[in-house]
């Protein structure tokens, strides 16, 4: 097993001059409630909790708002509300023009990799099905590997079934990783190289 070297950590204010392509927004998606807590499909909740709490960016829910959002500087974390399938209802009033990236679960991809790239279709996912029908499909996604499930399992329950220890061991060291170079590519890192990182990583 080959582990990636973690970064050092990156403080959030922007180290570099402002580039018009730089990620202002992250998204991360999953299903509310205790009951999808730590679920495959909650990957991108997983992400979103991680950079909150290294970043010390608390999510709140506003009033009839159907998403947790925290902020600081000129970076957002949003975990939308609406369920996974209808994701994409919060986008359109807040990106409003802004690069943003969506962290979300991927069958295609074993547990303790990942993948980031922009632009490409839903691929089949619903929720970022939902996404490109609100705002388009020009945005980076950051792809988190959940694995495929055995031959005879149903899909729909692998997807909103719990990890296993074994694989929160792996999504323990993947995710701060993740979250230290999402970091980077924010602080205005060459998108390149950010990719050649994390598309190499292996926990």
């Amino acid at each position: 097993m080959r582990v990636q070297r973690q970064l050092p950590r990156q403080p959030i204010r922007r180290q570099l001059p402002r580039q018009n392509n730089q990620i202002m927004i992250i998204f991360g998606l999953g299903n509310p409630g205790k009951k999808y807590e730590k679920t495959r499909h909650n990957a991108g909740f997983l992400f979103i909790e991680e950079l909150s709490r290294s970043l010390s960016i608390p999510l709140r829910k506003k009033i009839l708002e159907p998403y947790r959002i925290g902020r600081k500087d000129d970076l957002s974390l949003v975990e939308p509300l609406t369920y996974m399938n209808s994701s994409g209802i919060v986008f359109p009033g807040i990106t409003a023009g802004s690069e943003f990236l969506v962290a979300v679960d991927n069958m295609d991809l074993p547990v303790g990799s990942a993948r980031l790239r922009k632009g490409g279709s839903s691929a089949g996912h619903n929720g970022l099905k939902s996404i490109i029908s609100a705002v388009g499909n020009d945005f980076y996604r950051l792809y988190i590997g959940i694995g495929r499930p055995d031959a005879g399992m149903d899909v729909a329950s692998y997807v909103l079934s719990r990890f296993p220890d074994e694989d929160l061991e792996k999504l323990s060291k993947l995710l701060p990783f993740l979250s230290e170079n999402i970091l980077s590519l924010y602080n205005g890192e060459r998108y390149e190289l950010v990719v050649q990182r994390i598309n190499s990583a292996k926990f």
